[in-house]
Parts: structure tokens; C-alpha cells; sequence
């Protein structure tokens, strides 16, 4: 995929793939005075942004930059919806956005994108009520076409069960495709090189100025085991002391809070996210447990950070299981949002625990367990009854459904014995 440096705004749009999130964008658009749509760098926010704007500026650019720092009221001038690109380097645009959306109430006037979370103090007003704020992804599988998106996930909460249709990658596939990311401009290179792009996202991660967000400055040997103990600890529960002791060593001794900072820090960037606890609403003396798991926001990132490759990750079952749930809990995100879905996980005191509890605004919820090898199906499906009997003796109701997105099922189908869906993640979609 041909760079910005190189592209006018007219050839991306011609060249741009749709995304799930463009309905979205248009429709806040219609409602707000803008949209901020935020998410990790390389995930396809400037291109989205373009796509959806009639004009643009792109701070990232020097001149840009200059421009803007000097004169913002020149920088947000232009046809509307505008783009403000990396908006975060130049903060007084957001204050001056939100005045002259205050004082025209127009709608639909600035798109906003950011790679960073800018320090509160930086701005004056937190844009509520004018600002729409949107979270955009790494693509998931259905966006980079590596699935068909034939089982709707809005169409199961309808009561609607799995198309049947045969799924065209194994475990070697879906291994390569955890190690490649989603990441846009992947489409367009070899798989030898698509591998090297998390790599270099790792080492932008590890070098990268933290002080611009905070003021703090970080050490980037620090920030790189860090990085390697959340990628070992990858879509688990792993405690804050967990982490700093495995970072731990004789010479640089890493406390608990100065853990936090790096986690915090790595959040800012959107290079990691938590999934929270799913808490029901039930009768029941089983105590539930609160703690969020921690996902890389892209699952190629974590490989990276282990400094393994596909031929190893194929070797170590065990890690690959909860990278393809990292990639699994990406998909569910992003397909869950158009209606406004919110994807848990679930942990009790008996130690039950499901992968994913997506509940809808409506309070309808649906559990989904995630297994790279078919031979591990029964297992997912015995932990979804054993929580949906749970739920129920606990004066709970029932899932809409019951599913195992399995990486070597060969189609999608129902269980006749319980009813639970098994899904390859090749034919899950939006």
C-alpha cells in the first residue's frame, strides 16, 4: 500500500478498503460536530479519516505542523468534513474545533484522528456532546478479506443460527495469520515481509518519546521487557506484581508502581487494552472475579515481542491458544460494535472461566469460547453449559447463544447434542 507522502486525499479514497467502522463515522457525523476516531498507529485511521473527509491537513507533515502551531485557525480551514490528522501534536485544535462547532452548531465538520492520548491538561474542554469518540482496530479478518463473513454476529443475536458453509484455513493458516496482524498495509507485500512489519511496530513501541504524552521519560530497555512479560502473559489475568517481578532484575529492580506506569503509558499508545470481567446480575454465592485481562491491541505484536516467528508458534501450542483468543477477542470488538455490543470475559471463584461474554445494549448475551484444535471443542462447550447453568439457577437468563470459534474446525455447524455453535474465524463476521 502506497504511502500518504506519495497519495493524494482523491487516489486513497479510490484505493481505500471499507471498513466496519464507516457506518459508524457517517452516522455521528450527521449527529455530532465532529468525530475522534483513536486507535494504535498503522491501524488505518488516516486512510479511514480521508475516506470520510472532503478536505485535509496531516500534522505529521512539518509544514503541517509548523501551520498549525503557528496558526490553527488557518489549519482547520477548509471543505467540510476536515481532517485533522495526529491532531495531538497540536492540541490547541481541539479547543478551537469544539468553539467554532459551540458557535456555527453545524454538524459533521472535523474528523480527528489520534495515535496518542493527549494529556488532559492539554486541553480545556473534553469535547463532550461535540466530539464523537470512535475506536478503531487493527483490521480484523473479515476486513482484510480472510473471511468470508458468512455467521453475521448481529444475525445470531436474532436468533439466526450459523450458515453452513466450509472454512479454507487449518492451524498453519490461522498461525500465520496471528504472526501477520491486521495490519492495512500488509495487503499490499509478500507474507515474508508482511512478517517484518510488527517487528518494526515493536521497535517504534520501545523507542518512542513517552514524554510527549506525560512528560515522563521511560527507558526503553525497561519498556522492552515489559513488553516481552505482557506478551507472555498475553490474554490472561496476570497481576501487576506478576509483571513487575518478571521484569525484575539485579540491576534495575522495578516496583509495582513504576509497572503501572508502563502499562499506563503502553495504554496511552493503544498498544494494549484490557477486557473487563462480565459481573451478571444473579443470585449467588459464588464469588466473582473482577480482574481484567490484557490483550495487545494486535496480536502479531505480542509474537514480536517473544521474538518468535509462525514455525515456532506452530511448536508451542499453549502460547498460540491465547494469541488466537487475542485475535478471536479483536474480531468479537469490532463486530460487537455496530450494535453497541460489549465483549467481557468471564471468572468465577469456582474457577470456571469463559473466554467471551458479549452482552447487547437490550441486556441479551451470548458466550463464546475459543479453540485453536478441533479436539478441544467438547472442552469449550462444557465450560459454556456449566456457566449457563449457572446463570440460570442464579435467576439469570439464558444466552441468545452458545459458540466454540475453532481454528481447525473444517464448517461451521450446530452441536445436535446441546445446541452450542462451532465457528472457524474464517466465516465470522459483522
Amino acid at each position: 500500500m502506497e504511502s500518504l507522502a506519495t497519495l493524494n486525499d482523491d487516489k486513497i479514497r479510490q484505493l481505500y478498503l471499507p471498513r466496519i467502522i464507516d457506518s459508524e463515522i457517517k452516522e455521528m457525523l450527521e449527529v455530532f460536530g465532529a468525530v475522534q476516531i483513536s486507535g494504535c498507529k498503522w491501524c488505518g485511521k488516516t486512510w479511514t479519516g480521508v475516506a470520510h473527509s472532503r478536505s485535509s491537513i496531516h500534522i505529521g507533515d512539518p509544514k503541517s505542523f509548523a501551520l498549525a502551531e503557528s496558526n490553527p485557525k488557518i489549519a482547520l480551514d477548509g471543505e467540510e468534513p476536515r481532517l485533522i490528522d495526529e491532531w495531538q501534536d497540536v492540541p490547541a485544535l481541539w479547543d478551537l474545533a469544539r468553539h467554532n462547532i459551540d458557535f456555527s452548531k453545524k454538524r459533521g465538520r472535523y474528523i480527528f484522528t489520534g495515535s496518542v492520548a493527549p494529556p488532559q491538561k492539554s486541553i480545556r474542554h473534553s469535547g463532550a456532546g461535540r466530539f464523537a469518540p470512535i475506536k478503531m482496530r487493527s483490521m480484523t479478518l473479515f476486513e482484510s478479506r480472510d473471511s468470508n463473513g458468512s455467521t453475521s454476529l448481529r444475525k445470531l443475536f436474532k436468533g439466526e443460527i450459523p450458515t453452513s458453509a466450509l472454512s479454507k484455513i487449518g492451524y498453519e493458516e490461522t498461525i500465520d495469520l496471528i504472526c501477520k496482524g491486521g495490519w492495512p498495509a500488509r495487503l499490499e507485500i509478500d507474507d515474508k515481509k508482511a512478517l517484518l512489519m510488527p517487528k518494526k511496530y515493536l521497535e517504534k513501541i520501545i523507542n518512542y518519546d513517552f514524554s510527549k504524552i506525560d512528560g515522563i521519560k521511560r527507558n526503553p530497555s525497561i519498556m522492552k521487557r515489559v513488553l516481552r512479560s505482557l506478551a507472555r502473559n498475553n490474554a490472561t489475568e496476570a497481576r501487576i506484581a506478576t509483571l513487575a517481578n518478571d521484569v525484575h532484575d539485579a540491576d534495575r529492580p522495578l516496583s509495582t508502581n513504576a509497572a503501572t506506569d508502563y502499562l499506563d503509558a503502553l495504554k496511552k499508545i493503544f498498544v494494549i487494552e484490557e477486557q473487563e470481567a462480565w459481573l451478571p446480575d444473579i443470585r449467588s454465592k459464588t464469588r466473582m472475579r473482577t480482574s481484567p485481562k490484557r490483550h495487545f491491541t494486535d496480536p502479531s505484536i505480542a509474537v514480536a515481542a517473544l521474538k518468535i516467528g509462525p514455525e515456532a508458534l506452530l511448536r508451542d501450542v499453549e502460547t498460540a491458544g491465547f494469541m488466537f483468543e487475542s485475535l478471536c477477542y479483536r474480531d468479537l470488538c469490532v463486530y460487537s460494535a455496530p450494535f453497541n455490543g460489549s465483549v467481557y470475559h468471564y471468572r468465577d471463584g469456582d474457577n470456571l472461566e469463559v473466554d467471551m461474554i458479549i452482552e447487547a445494549e437490550d441486556g441479551k448475551w451470548a458466550a463464546i469460547e475459543t479453540k485453536l484444535g478441533f479436539i478441544k471443542v467438547n472442552e469449550g462447550a462444557a465450560n459454556l453449559l456449566r456457566l449457563r447453568d449457572k446463570i440460570v439457577a442464579g435467576g439469570g437468563t439464558e444466552p441468545v447463544f452458545m459458540m466454540v470459534i475453532c481454528a481447525t474446525a473444517m464448517s461451521s455447524y450446530v452441536r445436535k447434542e446441546d445446541g452450542i455453535f462451532v465457528v472457524p474465524p474464517d466465516l465470522l463476521g459483522p
